[in-house]
């Protein structure tokens, strides 16, 4: 395996990474300040590739698409927030479980409903269609290069949200007691819309951009949600550095075993057992990293303090 090989799957880990971390930290602040569980999480994600496709097919332009899909996830997530989440944060985490899960349906059944069974297309945009040469013999999709670069920009943006501005101290004081915030003059309630409103519009962010890579298709959530989670879990709930942390680790580990494992196992036995035993191996080993980070830090490896 060559050097070029190597570099090229760093990438991929990386892009896949930020990506996921576009929906962990969303998914991590929900949990992590309202101690709410959200299944419906991956449901934006899914609204949000659905009105990129949309509107970049209508108006002729990926950007247009990309804006009208954050703004108009971010405004369907608050919605939700007001007329139905928000009676269910006093409630226990069963009947979050089980009222977000039936939001999936629901949500399933619109999107079918208003742009049928079949998977939409959204083109990439033309000027990022071709590879740039990043090194002698490295070749890398320029569109690829333009998700790096935007899941970066937005990792840097949370940060500085989040430790630097007066919306973020009260964000990290909800997070640390709920209680007292409110009782220092803190509004809870627009907190918590704001927030979810931020995580809905970071997974239209995450399904506009990977809405060229992949299907925009019904359930097209429910995937990667389950990563998502898994994230946040290595990461520690509440956490935008753990989320960062976690889907780095989880991006990188996944998109080299894919590569790897099945180039090491045809070296250690018959093609057909490589091929077959390598895909199946390679999709658990980010459970095998959860494992091994719960049993070395149950916490997560930067929980949130509390």
């Amino acid at each position: 395996m060559d050097l070029v090989l190597i570099a090229e799957q760093l990438l991929n880990g990386l892009q896949f990474g930020l990506m996921l971390f576009l929906l962990a930290a969303g998914l991590t602040l929900v949990f992590g300040i309202m101690d709410m569980i959200n299944l419906a999480h991956g449901s934006l994600y899914m609204v949000g590739a659905y009105l990129a496709a949309a509107v970049g097919a209508a108006t002729g332009s990926f950007v247009l698409g990309l804006l009208a899909a954050v703004a108009g996830t971010a405004v369907l997530g608050m919605l939700l927030e007001v007329s139905l989440l928000r009676r269910l944060y006093q409630r226990d985490h069963l009947s979050q479980v089980l009222a977000t899960f039936a939001l999936i349906l629901m949500i399933n059944e619109g999107v079918r409903i208003l742009w049928g069974e079949q998977p939409l297309m959204l083109n990439t945009p033309a000027a990022l269609s071709g590879p740039v040469e990043l090194l002698p013999g490295l070749f890398y999709p320029a569109y690829r290069l333009l998700i790096i670069g935007v899941g970066l920009v937005v990792a840097l943006g949370l940060w500085w949200g989040v430790t630097r501005t007066r919306v973020g101290m009260w964000v990290r004081a909800g997070a640390s007691n709920r209680a007292m915030a409110q009782a220092l003059g803190v509004d809870i309630r627009k907190l918590f819309t704001l927030v979810f409103g931020l995580g809905a519009a970071l997974c239209a962010l995450a399904g506009g951009l990977l809405g060229p890579l992949l299907a925009v298709q019904v359930g097209m959530g429910e995937s990667i949600l389950i990563l998502a989670f898994v994230v946040i879990v290595i990461g520690g709930i509440g956490s935008i550095r753990g989320a960062l942390i976690g889907s780095l680790l989880v991006g990188l580990v996944d998109t080299a075993s894919r590569t790897l494992l099945p180039a090491l196992l045809r070296a250690l036995a018959s093609p057909e057992l490589a091929s077959s035993l390598g895909p199946a191996l390679a999709s658990i080993l980010i459970y095998v990293l959860m494992a091994a980070v719960l049993f070395w830090r149950p916490q997560g490896l930067f929980p949130a303090r509390r």
